[in-house]
């Protein structure tokens, strides 16, 4: 397949190259500015704008659903929410985002059934789900809800939301049992978070110890673990037990920044859930008064992109969007476009969310990568809104093969 006419945007923060062509051959970029081959199939992408496929670096496949019906009334058929599921990872895809880290909440079938291409949507990468403690973030059952209930509502091959675990020996049993599920990293809570019924943000969750297992476990396996963490105390801690990653993040300051510099720590900001819950959280099936729990988490997030930039933090990007509404994934780009440059929006949510992810074979419009590709209509440099757009998404390529034309 040869891609002609196009204005390419790398993703390795390079200027844009107007009338860049691309070969594709075997699902991999082979060439850029070659002729094309004898029988290649030709796509004329004139005036419009090619950049690397997005990824996502946190969202949840899981949670597709309302979720009060989900998690606390009980309402929703398996059907309903493996249809909910599958809707999502159709339109994450056909939103230019071909890859997505799903930091808790899908079990390995879904991931299995997109990859094997009976349904259209993104590669998959997940943690299968998140450990949590007893009344920790990640516990979304009702307050007269028993741990033993909350157990019984995985519905095992399609979601898994949380195990609780309590000491080393059970965050032990608990990351073995979500590497046993298809994990290809661990994600634990060790602050309160904003989507929580029964802790605060400023709490601290987790000992050392209980970290500490987790990341020796992640490590025998060659992997890693990240951390949800809205406070700076929990967030230390997980630090100096070996955490490689942190969610959200809202209260790094350039002291912690520099600490996770110095340590190799990634930082994934995650906008576009918070701005959602603040305007409205009942439009996810969560109680009004959640948006009061957003706090200072916007800015703090800005902030702290600011910190870990100055100190040579590895930024990526992740939406965390939840509930049925999450057509609008690219609204992580237009709000981080706010704080830096389109740009550089762009680099973390694809190259630098590519070494987040630890996938060496996307993130980039080069030869030898993977052919996973977006086309947008207009310049999103120029104009960020068009990131934020589905209809500005005119061709998606996967693995090399279209997937979305609205040319």
């Amino acid at each position: 397949m040869w891609l002609t006419g196009a204005t390419v945007i790398d993703g390795t923060g390079a200027d844009p190259v107007r009338d860049q062509a691309v070969l594709v051959e075997n699902g991999r970029i082979s060439a850029l500015g070659a002729s094309p081959p004898p029988g290649a199939e030709v796509v004329d992408l004139s005036g419009l704008y090619l950049t690397p496929g997005l990824i996502d670096a946190h969202v949840h496949f899981g949670l597709s659903s309302d979720l009060d019906k989900l998690c606390t009334s009980h309402t929703l058929s398996v059907a309903e929410i493996a249809a909910d599921m599958f809707v999502n990872c159709r339109r994450t895809l056909e939103s230019g985002f071909t890859t997505v880290r799903d930091t808790g909440g899908v079990d390995d079938g879904l991931a299995g059934v997109v990859a094997s291409g009976r349904m259209p949507g993104p590669r998959i990468v997940h943690c299968g789900p998140i450990l949590s403690q007893t009344g920790g973030h990640g516990y979304l059952g009702a307050e007269w809800d028993s741990a033993d209930d909350w157990a019984a509502r995985q519905i095992p091959g399609l979601v898994a939301l949380s195990l609780l675990s309590d000491g080393p020996d059970s965050v032990r049993r608990n990351a073995r049992e979500a590497f046993r599920r298809g994990a290809s990293f661990l994600k634990m809570c060790v602050t309160g978070g904003v989507v929580s019924r029964h802790d605060k943000l400023s709490d601290t969750q987790f000992t050392y110890e209980e970290i500490a297992t987790a990341v020796a476990e992640a490590e025998a396996r060659g992997t890693y673990v990240t951390v949800h963490a809205h406070n700076n105390a929990g967030l230390r801690t997980a630090i100096s037990a070996g955490a490689k990653c942190v969610e959200h993040g809202s209260e790094i300051d350039a002291e912690m920044a520099a600490l996770m510099a110095e340590k190799g720590v990634a930082l994934v900001p995650t906008l576009a859930v918070a701005h959602d819950l603040l305007k409205d959280s009942t439009g996810a099936g969560l109680p009004a008064h959640i948006g009061a729990r957003v706090g200072n988490v916007i800015e703090g997030q800005a902030e702290a992109i600011r910190a870990a930039r100055a100190a040579g933090v590895l930024i990526g990007s992740g939406s965390d969007l939840i509930g049925p509404n999450q057509d609008r994934r690219g609204r992580e780009l237009v709000l981080r476009s706010e704080i830096e440059s389109p740009m550089q929006a762009l680099v973390s949510a694809t190259r630098d969310n590519a070494r987040v992810l630890r996938l060496e074979d996307i993130g980039t419009v080069e030869p030898g990568k993977v052919a996973d590709l977006a086309v947008f209509g207009h310049d999103p440099l120029a104009d960020p809104l068009v990131f934020g757009d589905p209809h500005e998404v005119k061709v998606v390529l996967r693995r090399g093969r279209v997937v979305k034309d609205i040319r």
